[in-house]
């Protein structure tokens, strides 16, 4: 899309990058007692501050004229109305209609309403919870169900699995859930090698039914079972399918009344809203769920009607553009200061990298401009003793998000103020800095070495978004969510890229479906590459 760097609004930002880029965050402040005010902005209780960011007033709108140049307007509600946005496999986006479904709002694919059928699904979920958590469903030998094991990979594992374990407090006691997605059988091994068949049920999270590590992982537990059970009917009380492939999953052996379906127009990595999340649902209870929906229906409504100067996940994405395409940063890290988020960095790789990492357009044409960064990071607190060294004064420039709940679930009120005023910190030192005088008067010194002077000096004017919000609660979890998900959605909008496919995904699972025949005889390769050749042919030597 070469007209989006040759239009008018991107010259005015690269001239506008070139008049503020060596301006100091320090003196922004100093310039204006309000920015705080005028740069951060409340949803329910989570507050968003933008205010230490390399930018002015000046920046902002022109940023939001970016967006509006790009029609980000039109493209929200196209979203919004199930228009067919995913161009390459012809599908609406629609994982906001499974969390405004319960408001009875009408939604059209292919002139059906899809609120009815997203409403049974939710209905059967909650059914389902009830007869697991109560103790009504049993095993084959007549045991409750103690133990959980979800078997999916990427968005069936990472977001069960991120929101479960930010949301551990609301768990019941009685039923544990477990995350198997490796193929590498250690994984699935590890995980049932304390649990007894009888009392485990196993959730087999696939969308087609085919995906190779899942399905391989959902035949090694069947076998599992089969060797405990010695009966095949004992599939129907230990295995539950959710797919949108009926049939295999009845062939798989899974009883009819057993699969939760999943729709088409839900993308894997949006698809914890979906019948997906019957794990979270289970251990946390139904209505817990429903709060989760719920907080991600807020964002929803508030992305779709909120003035692009007042829109959150507008002005994150906006932010995001702005270093990723004028700063030039690679990167952009996640830092959550609350250890039941530990997860959340893991889980927003998946939604924005493989959402965002695109180098061809909607229109098939090669980008001249970069796309989705790299994201990454981890708890606040590690990432402190582990890689801010390199944030602080190293050569990159990485943009930060703090995330922290101003309270806890637990009594130590003083253990979680240390934790908080990290939170404060660590982004305050990043726009501060430490000037040389400063070292000097902290040291006490005059005649201190040149090179530890320069060691313990920080440049700052190092960009960081803050969302404090009260705690981490269901609702929460779910907004913070959907925060980041329209934040993706509206960079590829502005980008002119496909944020639904995955294209780049398949190549590597079909080089290893034919690689896997050669794997398991013993003649010599030389079908490949000389690399590829070298490695199955030692492989075969020394396995």
């Amino acid at each position: 899309m070469p007209e989006l760097t040759e239009s008018a609004i991107w010259q005015s930002l690269n001239a506008h990058y070139e008049n503020i880029r060596h301006i100091h965050m320090r003196d922004l402040f100093e310039q204006d007692p309000n920015r705080f005010e005028n740069f951060s902005l409340h949803i329910n209780d989570l507050l968003f501050d933008f205010s230490k960011n390399r930018i002015t007033k000046e920046t902002l709108n022109l940023l939001i004229d970016l967006a509006n140049h790009t029609g980000l307007k039109d493209q929200i509600e196209a979203m919004f109305r199930g228009d067919k946005i995913n161009i390459t496999e012809n599908r609406p986006a629609l994982h906001t209609a499974l969390r405004r479904s319960q408001q009875n709002k009408t939604v059209y694919v292919n002139n059906e309403d899809i609120t009815p059928e997203i409403n049974r699904v939710l209905d059967k979920i909650e059914q389902f919870c009830d007869q697991i958590r109560s103790g009504k469903w049993r095993g084959y030998s007549g045991k409750k169900i103690t133990n959980i094991v979800n078997i999916g990979i990427g968005g069936s594992d990472l977001g069960p699995k991120m929101v479960l374990t930010a949301l551990q407090p609301y768990a019941t006691e009685n039923i544990k859930v477990h995350f198997v997605s490796n193929i590498d059988q250690a994984n699935l091994i590890e995980t049932i090698s304390n649990l007894a068949p009888e009392t485990t049920l196993f959730i087999i999270s696939s969308k087609t039914f085919t995906t190779q590590e899942t399905m391989t992982n959902a035949h090694s537990a069947k076998q599992w079972l089969m060797n405990s059970a010695q009966n095949t009917q004992a599939i129907s009380k230990h295995f539950v399918a959710i797919s949108a492939n009926r049939a295999e999953a009845i062939n798989f052996g899974i009883a009819s009344d057993n699969i939760f379906e999943f729709w088409d127009w839900v993308g894997g990595r949006y698809s914890l809203w979906s019948a997906i999340g019957l794990s979270i649902a289970i251990s946390i209870g139904f209505k817990n769920f429903c709060q989760l929906l719920l907080g991600a229906n807020d964002i929803d409504n508030h992305f779709r009607l909120a003035p692009f100067e007042r829109n959150i996940p507008v002005i994150m994405a906006l932010l995001g553009i702005w270093y990723n395409n004028f700063f030039n940063a690679a990167s952009h890290a996640i830092l959550p200061y609350a250890h039941s988020l530990r997860y959340l960095s893991d889980y927003l790789q998946q939604c924005d990298m493989e959402s965002n990492g695109k180098s061809i357009d909607r229109d098939g044409l090669e980008v001249n401009y970069e796309t989705g960064p790299i994201i990454w990071g981890q708890s606040g607190p590690n990432g402190q003793h582990a890689f801010f060294q390199l944030i602080h004064q190293g050569t990159k420039l990485v943009p930060c998000d703090f995330i922290a709940p101003a309270c806890n679930r637990y009594d130590s009120t003083e253990q979680h103020a240390i934790l908080l005023s990290n939170f404060l910190a660590q982004p305050e030192a990043l726009m501060q800095g430490q000037t040389i005088e400063q070292v000097k008067t902290e040291l006490n010194q005059d005649d201190l070495s040149i090179t530890l002077l320069h060691s313990k000096t920080f440049s700052g004017n190092r960009p960081s978004n803050s969302f404090l919000f009260k705690e981490v609660t269901p609702k929460t979890v779910g907004s913070l969510i959907a925060l980041y998900e329209h934040k993706t959605f509206v960079q590829g909008c502005i980008w002119n890229i496909n944020s639904f496919d995955q294209m780049g995904v398949e190549l590597g699972k079909k080089l290893a479906y034919a690689l896997l025949p050669e794997l398991n005889n013993n003649q010599i390769i030389d079908t490949h590459d000389s690399s590829t050749n070298g490695l199955i042919n030692y492989y075969k030597k020394i396995r």
